[in-house]
């Protein structure tokens, strides 16, 4: 009996990677996550895949442990999912996210070229290289015109992987990804804001939610949809990169109406504009051209965006309402209730 493939993925408790994990396991993987030195690090949303999956500690800002987990963990395919990715925070940390987003795929890069040229390369690329856009729809020949540091930092990423590429004859390859959502998005993203704020105005543990330009636009998917592009990239013959998406546009206005709707409420009573969430240099009108992936790749997303929108919410509602059951019940009963963001 041959033994599994073997998949290191950086950025395991994200939430892409938590998906990709299981996915992966599905397929008969051997999993292994690279996890930064860090007694604090987050890892809820792969807690109930510990006992199947490997941790290994290493940081993309340390090239040797780099070296040291790809030895350890001898796999076919690396999935680099780690970087700095919230957008507004890379305009307060904009070296930090240089180092994590950009620099961070060099040496993953390098450190794959030093152990085993043979290992497959996914880098998540993303649909913030495109900024303020060339064209619409974007696809693959798309000129970048990045609007923020985080959109700086994965153009670099994606250039030096096709460097690399083409340098080394290295299977490497970038995943043009554009958002995707899921009920693990971490709360500072305005889609899991917009649903949390939601759940818990339904369960009147708040009144109001704050946000920024309900008039900005976005290309919308499930992240459980996108981890099975990522692994349909690693499988071709030869190495291309793919634009990710729905082909679907979508503002974060609509976003709230749909997620007030479905439990009932109108978003107008509800969402306060509050000029603290607007981007010093907002991104305009980008929307996928998927027609490659659907063409070389066959994939296509099976979550539509109003199922996303609705799963996300119904997810907060149940969270929100387990939590407050717990609460009840606990001695000193409901009093430690947040009742705000």
């Amino acid at each position: 009996m041959s033994e599994p493939r073997r998949a290191l993925i950086t950025g395991i408790t994200g939430q892409d990677g938590s998906y990709l994990a299981e996915f992966l396991l599905e397929k008969g993987y051997e999993v292994h996550g690279l996890v930064r030195r860090s007694s604090s690090e987050n890892s809820e949303r792969i807690a109930h895949l510990h006992d199947r999956i490997e941790l290994i500690q290493g940081d993309l800002l340390d090239y040797h442990s780099l070296v040291s987990a790809l030895r350890q963990a001898r796999p076919s395919e690396v999935y680099n999912l780690a970087a700095q990715s919230f957008v507004p925070t890379s305009w307060n940390q904009p070296i930090l996210t240089g180092e994590f987003t950009a620099l961070g795929v060099t040496r993953i890069l390098e450190a794959v070229r030093a152990v085993d040229t043979k290992i497959r390369i996914y880098q998540a690329s993303s649909s913030e290289m495109y900024g303020k856009v060339r064209e619409v729809p974007q696809s693959e020949t798309t000129p970048f015109y990045p609007r923020s540091p985080y959109g700086v930092a994965k153009v670099y990423g994606h250039w030096i992987t096709i460097n690399y590429r083409e340098s080394y004859d290295l299977f490497a390859v970038s995943g043009i990804l554009f958002n995707h959502e899921s009920p693990r998005r971490g709360r500072e993203f305005v889609t899991r804001k917009i649903t949390d704020g939601v759940a818990r105005i339904k369960l009147g543990l708040s009144n109001e939610l704050r946000l920024g330009n309900l008039d900005a636009k976005r290309d919308w998917g499930f992240a459980g949809d996108y981890v099975r592009a990522m692994w349909l990239m690693l499988q071709q013959p030869e190495p291309r990169d793919f634009v990710i998406g729905t082909g679907e546009t979508h503002s974060v206005e609509e976003f709230c109406r749909i997620a007030f709707e479905h439990v009932g409420l109108d978003f107008r009573d509800h969402v306060v504009i509050d000029e603290r969430f607007v981007r010093p240099a907002e991104v305009h009108e980008l929307v996928a051209d998927p027609r490659e992936a659907h063409e070389l790749l066959g994939w296509k997303p099976e979550v539509d965006f109003r199922g996303l929108v609705r799963m996300m919410v119904d997810a907060d509602l149940a969270t929100l309402s387990g939590r407050r059951e717990r609460d009840a019940s606990s001695p000193a009963g409901d009093s430690s209730t947040p009742h705000s963001r």
